[in-house]
């Protein structure tokens, strides 16, 4: 006996069922997305810094006389101190909570004895001492994540870009959802990426292999440690194409600092990028060339000056090697006044004489 023929309501309903089981296999598909990212936003917390970064600043805030300047370096030398004094800097009651950008701005709200605490409490990793959950991934993270700040730096000083402190941030912690992907996924980077060589073509196996990529990841991070918008959304679009404004500068430092790293880049990507923050060939090429080197420049400016707008003046011309009848002459003051406002200026430095109130100013970013 021939079997019944199969009914259009019968085909309707066998894809229906097909539909319904495919819609619930993506439902637990993503489930378990949510699931494994939710767990590795919850290891990230226990993220460590590097040993050598947490004993440096528990020197500099116990010394005598602390340095404000001196702290800044030494946080933003970490991703997990800046990480945590971030925190904590946007946690303090104010008008700044929860929008503060920088480690500057943190460590000006902080007292010594806060961040003395919050690096005593600190995890460690020791790249000769390894870790059993991260390996040597802190290690490798903050070598990308310094490059990429040199690199950043470099284009700031080129470009004469204003938002330097915030800068500063957002390219040492660009690639944080890096190390969320770490975590939720045992076979990133190396089964993901699959031998892709650029930035851009590591990014988009990252969207068609998993559904996001780390830029994305790296945003919802920060918004769950409470680091402002600002700084969330530069981390979310340092990958876009279209980027403007600071995830330009940061996508072209991230790319800089692979060249400078022996990866591969884009040349096209290169120019198109440095162009959207006004940066020409020409220009481009010299960043490239100096890269390997030391930046130097006008120390940033972290200590709260002390001096007045005239005073500074004053020493400016004194650390031009200028004498006091010419400094007068060029300020349209007489001699005496000159003498006042140096006795003012050696007094607030704590200087005793004219070359160490040269370099105490010089030191702290005010010359």
């Amino acid at each position: 006996m021939n079997a019944p023929a199969t009914t259009a309501r019968d085909t309707m309903a066998q894809n229906e069922q097909q539909k319904g089981s495919s819609n619930n296999n993506a439902r637990r598909h993503n489930e378990g997305h949510g699931r494994r990212l939710t767990a590795a936003f919850e290891a990230l917390e226990a993220f460590p810094a590097l040993a050598e970064s947490r004993n440096r600043l528990i020197r500099l805030v116990t010394q005598e006389r602390v340095s404000s300047g001196d702290v800044v370096a030494a946080v933003e030398s970490d991703v997990a101190l800046v990480i945590s004094v971030l925190r904590l800097g946007n946690q303090v009651e104010g008008k700044s909570r929860g929008r503060v950008e920088s480690v500057v701005q943190s460590v000006e709200l902080l007292s010594p004895e806060a961040v003395h605490a919050l690096a005593t409490r600190a995890r460690t990793f020791d790249f000769f001492e390894r870790s059993s959950v991260w390996e040597a991934a802190p290690e490798r993270f903050r070598l990308h994540g310094v490059a990429t700040q040199r690199a950043a730096e470099r284009i700031a000083q080129e470009t004469g870009y204003e938002h330097r402190d915030r800068l500063m941030v957002t390219a040492l912690l660009h690639d944080i959802g890096k190390l969320v992907l770490m975590h939720a996924y045992p076979g990133y980077p190396g089964q993901v990426h699959q031998g892709a060589r650029t930035p851009e073509e590591r990014i988009h196996r990252e969207r068609r292999e998993l559904g996001v990529d780390h830029a994305l990841v790296g945003g919802v991070l920060a918004r769950r440690w409470g680091l402002p918008k600002s700084v969330a959304s530069i981390i979310e679009r340092h990958h876009s194409e279209d980027a403007t404004g600071e995830a330009a500068f940061v996508r072209l430092a991230d790319m800089l600092a692979h060249y400078a790293q022996g990866g591969s880049v884009s040349p096209q990507e290169l120019l198109k990028c440095a162009r959207v923050i006004g940066l020409g060939p020409a220009e481009l090429r010299t960043v490239m060339y100096d890269l390997p080197y030391p930046v130097t420049g006008r120390t940033r400016q972290v200590d709260p000056c002390p001096l007045s707008s005239r005073e500074v003046e004053v020493l400016k011309r004194l650390a031009e090697g200028k004498v006091y009848k010419q400094i007068a002459l060029e300020l349209n003051l007489s001699t005496s006044t000159v003498r006042t406002h140096l006795h003012n200026i050696y007094g607030k430095l704590g200087a005793v004489d004219r070359a160490q109130a040269v370099l105490i100013a010089t030191e702290r970013g005010w010359l």
